[in-house]
């Protein structure tokens, strides 16, 4: 599209700010959470995973779209933001990889966007007033209509949103001739970790959100794995107890991300809504138990209370956020159970923390001897 032709359109915060830009060309209205993410590339991994789910993404690398699609690069079957901002968007694409541009799969998939945004100043905002509710509009709804729509969304703290991602019924992936077998619980699965543990001789079984202890177990599983999603953890009360169940036999348990604080949740540890969250490919992590610095994936606006934690006598930290101290991973004293707030298993993103996949296997290996 020429940009001499493209609509005007708005990005309309909770609190009223307004933001101008231009529709890329898909006309429509938009709700969702508006939070942003630091990565310079890995666009379409980030528009695919399922913890995006609800929020309007704001891009901060101020190109989008230059470097096309690629069928190998999703998290998940659709496009999970609720929307996305940017700078400049590209509806030409460089790269030889690419299948596609980015415009006709958006276009295939409904995704409102708006482009020529002062992302820079959006950002700013955000990081001194907190994420909030917001609106893209490029239709030229009223904006007391698109005010009074907006108030009825509701705010992502106690938010359920795990069911509205997770697969409805069981699959299998992997070599179901694997040397282990893994339970996994979807809250919003990516299909990279599935990928990790395949390569690691696992054959996992995935399960929808509301899975209990028993239906995992009868698959017999060598390890059980608690998967990232959207949302507020708070009520997944499902899956906290099937985390107690775990955790009370002494199975062998992995959390990543919502699987982490689940974990928190089922030991008495609460979690709170971050200010602004955690969304980047460059995070710094320390791991206390080596010592040394980790360059992490990361997604999420809830975290758990490190107070609570550090003085529950059951659990210790692995891991904290070189930037605000948050907690980033903790284990169990004595039981098999491990998880972390970050995504080892990027896409996109570093690989520092791919080795605790490993750990993880390790723990199954000495569970069975």
């Amino acid at each position: 599209m020429n940009y001499t032709t493209k609509q005007k359109a708005i990005l309309l915060l909770s609190d009223g700010t307004i933001f101008h830009g231009k529709s890329i060309g898909i006309s429509g209205t938009t709700f969702g959470e508006v939070c942003f993410n630091t990565g310079m590339t890995g666009y379409q991994e980030i528009f695919t995973d399922p913890s995006y789910f609800g929020q309007i993404m704001v891009a901060t690398n101020p190109h989008i779209g230059n470097y096309g699609v690629n069928k190998n690069e999703i998290e998940s079957d659709t496009i999970k933001i609720a929307g996305l901002v940017c700078k400049n968007f590209s509806n030409f694409h460089s790269r030889p990889h690419s299948e596609s541009n980015l415009f006709d799969y958006f276009e295939k998939q409904n995704l409102v966007c708006i482009s020529d945004v002062d992302t820079r100043a959006l950002v700013s905002y955000i990081r001194d007033n907190g994420a909030m509710n917001a609106v893209i509009c490029t239709d030229k709804t009223s904006l007391e209509d698109l005010k009074m729509a907006l108030a009825k969304v509701p705010d992502m703290k106690g938010l359920e949103l795990a069911s509205k991602v997770s697969t409805k019924q069981p699959y299998f992936y992997g070599n179901e001739t694997a040397k282990y077998k893994i339970s996994a619980l979807d809250l919003g699965i990516k299909t990279n970790i599935l990928r990790n543990l395949a390569k690691r001789d696992c054959y996992i079984k995935v399960f929808p959100y509301n899975a209990s202890f028993q239906d995992l177990s009868e698959f017999n599983p060598d390890g059980y794995f608690l998967s990232n999603g959207p949302g507020d953890p708070d009520p997944l009360f499902s899956a906290i107890e099937v985390a107690k169940n775990i955790i009370e036999n002494n199975k062998p348990l992995f959390g990543i991300c919502l699987g982490h604080q689940v974990i928190a949740l089922a030991n008495g540890i609460s979690t709170y809504k971050m200010f602004n969250g955690h969304r980047g490919i460059n995070h710094p992590v320390m791991n206390i138990l080596t010592g040394k610095g980790e360059i992490t994936s990361q997604n999420h606006g809830f975290a758990v209370n490190r107070e609570e934690l550090e003085k529950n006598q059951n659990m210790e930290i692995t891991h904290f956020h070189l930037n605000d101290n948050t907690v980033a991973g903790m284990r169990m004293k004595s039981k098999n159970c491990f998880s972390v707030q970050y995504h080892p298993e990027a896409s996109p993103g570093p690989h520092d923390s791919s080795y605790l996949f490993d750990e993880f296997i390790e723990n199954i290996k000495l569970s069975s001897n």
